[in-house]
């Protein structure tokens, strides 16, 4: 995975000794990839997103088809709330782990050692036994599910940062866009198939054959992390972490946190509201509208709704990405999570006209609407934030607690949304129980946007060569010798670059602008 690390063409100079950033020896076969060399390194880092998207998504489908079949052990146990929430807890885990393993040791097998974690336990997960029984079949699956988390976790520190560091090889001006495409849009896919898939399985196993319905919708989700096994496996590391890792030095925590503690705050609090609704309306969608259906409509007609508001995710991020490079990731976050809150108020105030299986057309449209806005702001936009406000050298663990923030809203979000529902007046199946869920969620995104606008700083084409810069001159500003950044490969190789104007003193691997 050899590119340049952030820097536009306009930035590269073909001589071998050094660039205008101030960087020796930039190989000039870089200079010449084609475009599938420059391109494939960003897939094969943020692809394995999907993976998320659709196993995170299918065990709301799963918990239909097990309230279905268990309407008495299942529904009056934990295990309900636990399979569909514990994969969450599992991917905080995951994330920080991840996190500080692609900054102190390696961004490549940080990403195949969950690629590996995500297959093994999905394919566990999908022949979950436990005995025999019931409920240790449940808690099989809820076991499995947690440790399906770690894997899902290890694919945002490791392949988004990776993904985002990439993109510096691509043209300026479409950065951005690439970067939503591999990683959010990539998630948003992963759920449409989590709802098409189930409802295929279903009709084709018909209602009499459930119990192999939800084991095949959950066994599917190996095949995502199988196909990019082998790509990942030609990964090189960045260049860019080449030069700016600290995994060979003490990493200077208390100069770091002083640099990026308000930031830090400020991206893990829009990231936690974005996901407190946008995964917990995702689960719980499938359960909506069989309410709003009625109890006599089949299985496969849920999903099949369901797959329509998933398909509502789709225009709003891949348009989003291409305005996101248009407006800047920042206005366009700010943007649209307002205008979500604001269709999100009025969905809540004509719930009464929409909770009928009459209007069960214009609730899946109004309500595609709303998380389609959703897409086009936080979903495209939070993880590009995350990962270009912080420095190369502790990027992974910065997006790594940013992303964390957002699983444990999305953590929280799983737990709270039934509990709103059943607390309104008339229960989960009243006008009141379909309208406060989407009162609280908008008027999160109100407040996000305000945080957006307000604290966010703006994000160009450049920024991650900026930020590594900023880093840099901050830590030497406060005696930090940042002569110890960079792989020890790299440190040899700069130390053998000398400067004959300078008497031979070698030359620094980074320099100012």
């Amino acid at each position: 995975m050899e590119f340049l690390g952030g820097r536009s063409e306009k930035h590269v100079d073909d001589s071998p000794e050094r660039n205008e950033v101030g960087l020796a020896n930039e190989p000039l076969e870089d200079l010449q990839k084609s475009r599938w060399e420059r391109s494939w390194p960003t897939i094969a880092c943020g692809a394995g997103l999907f993976s998320d998207g659709y196993l995170n998504g299918v065990i709301g489908q799963v918990n239909t088809i097990l309230s279905t079949l268990y309407p008495t052990q299942y529904t009056e146990s934990s295990a309900q709330k636990n399979v569909t929430a514990i994969a969450f807890a599992g991917t905080v885990v995951g994330q920080l782990f991840f996190g500080w393993m692609s900054d102190h040791y390696s961004r490549k097998w940080a990403l195949l050692t969950s690629t590996v974690i995500l297959f093994i336990f999905a394919a566990l997960g999908a022949g979950s036994y436990g005995g025999g029984s019931v409920n240790g079949i449940f808690q099989a699956l809820v076991a499995y599910r947690f440790l399906l988390g770690i894997g899902i976790g290890g694919e945002y520190p490791a392949g988004s940062v990776a993904c985002a560091e990439s993109t510096g090889e691509l043209k300026e001006g479409h950065r951005n866009r690439w970067f939503i495409m591999f990683t959010n849009v990539q998630i948003d896919i992963g759920f449409v198939a989590s709802t098409f898939v189930p409802m295929i399985v279903v009709l084709a196993c018909t209602d009499s054959h459930l119990r192999a319905a939800w084991r095949i919708c959950l066994g599917l989700g190996v095949i995502p992390p199988l196909s990019l096994v082998y790509l990942r496996l030609k990964l090189k590391e960045p260049e860019e972490f080449n030069r700016q890792t600290m995994k060979n030095t003490r990493t200077p925590w208390w100069l770091v946190i002083k640099f990026y503690w308000f930031r830090l705050t400020i991206v893990s609090l829009i990231w936690f509201i974005y996901d407190f609704s946008a995964y917990s309306f995702s689960i719980y969608s499938s359960a909506w509208l069989s309410i709003i259906l009625g109890d006599t409509a089949p299985i496969w007609k849920s999903f099949g709704w369901n797959t329509i508001i998933n398909l509502f995710y789709l225009p709003g991020a891949i348009g989003g990405a291409f305005l996101s490079d248009f407006m800047g990731p920042r206005l366009a976050l700010g943007v649209f999570v307002f205008a979500q809150g604001i269709v999100g108020f009025i969905m809540a105030g004509a719930y009464s006209h929409l909770d009928t299986s009459a209007h069960v057309a214009g609730f899946v449209v109004v309500y595609g609407i709303f998380l389609s806005l959703g897409e086009a702001g936080p979903g495209d936009n939070i993880g590009l934030v995350a990962s270009k406000t912080s420095a190369t050298a502790i990027r992974g663990q910065y997006y790594a607690i940013a992303a964390a923030f957002g699983k444990i809203g999305a953590f929280v979000g799983t737990y709270i949304f039934p509990i709103i529902q059943a607390n309104a007046p008339g229960g989960k199946k009243s006008v009141r129980g379909g309208q406060d869920p989407f009162f609280v969620s908008s008027s999160l995104c109100i407040f996000s946007a305000f945080l957006v606008l307000f604290f966010l700083p703006n994000i160009g084409q450049d920024t991650i060569t900026t930020e590594d810069i900023k880093f840099r001159e901050y830590l030497e500003a406060n005696g930090w010798d940042t002569r110890q950044m960079g792989s020890k490969e790299y440190q040899m190789q700069s130390s053998s670059n000398v400067d004959t104007t300078t008497g031979g003193a070698p030359v620094e691997p980074m320099g100012k602008i």
